[in-house]
């Protein structure tokens, strides 16, 4: 598969995992709307009292699926990816005005930044897929900062709601369930400094990519395969996942940027 940045083409696939990541969530979310005929519960929070609700969700799983698919072919990666950044910003805009009108309550603001991340990454895929001196391609660095910004509202989230946290992780995880709240709690914060500063951002958003797996794997799946017909746990998977591919973009970008400044710092 070949794609827009030359840096993505000497690496091949093994530096586009994220996208791909990505755009089997989006896929999944597809498919997820098209057999429930409705939206992912919490995340895309569009309420029972909205105007041709059924069929709006149908569009929105339709899109999902076909821009996922698109993103994976190189001539309609980078409309896919404006498609999804468009349709996942709509969905953090309708938590914002929950947000704003009760700031004392954290879970709407922790929801906009869930979706946000989201939003985050697509940017990045589309600066990735626009010429490197186009306005969009020279601010890939900048839509990395954005996505930096999401682990802090993540570590927030981890602490304001420790008891659903602490729920979650299995019993059987030594030393204690407390010992890994805090190590993850303290994981997404420093994510985001290193992020943010560009200090270890490298292995930082690697670290973050394989702890929202390991999220997915020990406190998701399970709960699907406890409640397989509970439609808030196949929407639950189908965003862990989005977020870990979400991530993954960004581990792969600043992983692109570092062999980048290598190479030029050999030619010199």
């Amino acid at each position: 598969m070949l794609y827009s940045r030359q840096a993505m083409e000497r690496r091949g696939i093994t530096s586009n995992l994220g996208l791909y990541v990505y755009a089997a969530a989006a896929i999944f979310l597809g498919l997820l709307g098209l057999v429930s005929g409705d939206f992912a519960t919490t995340w895309q929070n569009v309420g029972p009292n909205v105007p041709l609700r059924a069929p709006l969700a149908y569009i929105t799983a339709v899109i999902e699926l076909a821009a996922g698919i698109a993103l994976l072919l190189p001539h309609t990666a980078r409309a896919a990816a404006l498609t999804l950044t468009v349709l996942y910003s709509i969905f953090t805009l309708i938590w914002v005005p929950r947000a704003l009108v009760n700031l004392g309550n954290y879970d709407p603001i922790g929801n906009v930044f869930e979706e946000f991340s989201l939003v985050a990454a697509g940017l990045i895929l589309c600066a990735t897929f626009s010429p490197p001196g186009s306005p969009i391609g020279r601010r890939r660095s900048f839509f990395v900062l954005l996505f930096g910004i999401c682990p802090i509202s993540f570590g927030i989230v981890h602490i304001i709601d420790m008891p659903g946290l602490l729920g979650g992780i299995p019993n059987w995880l030594p030393p204690n369930r407390m010992f890994w709240a805090y190590i993850t709690t303290l994981g997404f914060f420093a994510a985001a400094i290193a992020i943010l500063t560009r200090i270890k951002a490298l292995l930082a958003s690697r670290l973050l990519t394989a702890q929202i797996l390991i999220f997915e794997v020990l406190f998701w799946i399970p709960r699907l395969l406890a409640e397989p017909g509970n439609h808030f746990n196949w929407a639950g998977n189908a965003i862990s996942i989005a977020i870990a591919g979400a991530s993954w973009v960004v581990s792969d970008t600043i992983s692109r940027e570092v062999v980048t400044a290598r190479d030029l710092k050999s030619e010199t």
